[in-house]
């Protein structure tokens, strides 16, 4: 039960704390699927150069070369716990496995078992928009290396 409640309030705790992203990203220009991808195969490769390490504490860092627009790379191991988080360095080291949006998506379920295709895809939910605070379509390209899951997440106006 107390597994349960935790879990629930980690979800409570995500939806509100991404329905209020700072001022400075709501004026931003949103960033488009195609920088997204490539956003994940340049952490990948920074990830090759530099190691776990390194690359981590710079994929965290709120104002590093890996967070642009509204684009930041996150990095889950396959057990569903954060590894580095651009926007929130809080969920660094949680376990994330729980979190659903409104319509039940399990997403970082979602994301581990579509990050096992080759050469990555879309998992697709619902999320906070920074901007209109409410619920929008959201997509996060994935891809597996290293036994991790890199993504980075756009608004998917393709769906609205």
């Amino acid at each position: 039960m107390l597994r349960k409640l935790s879990v629930a309030a980690v979800a409570a705790f995500m939806l509100c704390l991404f329905s209020m992203l700072p001022s400075s990203h709501a004026q931003e220009e949103l960033g488009t699927p195609d920088e997204a991808k490539a956003l994940v195969e340049e952490a990948i490769a920074y990830y090759k150069d530099v190691g776990r390490e390194a690359s981590f504490a710079e994929f965290s860092n709120p104002k590093g070369k890996f967070v642009r627009k509204d684009l930041y790379v996150m990095v889950l191991d396959t057990e569903g716990t954060m590894l580095a988080h651009g926007f929130n360095r809080g969920l660094v080291g949680k376990n994330l496995s729980n979190l659903k949006d409104v319509n039940g998506v399990q997403i970082v379920v979602e994301m581990i078992r579509v990050s096992l295709k080759a050469e990555g895809d879309w998992v697709a939910y619902s999320w906070p928009h920074p901007q209109s605070k409410k619920l929008e379509p959201k997509k996060t390209w994935v891809k597996r290396y290293d036994k991790l899951v890199f993504g980075v997440g756009v608004y998917d106006k393709t769906r609205s």
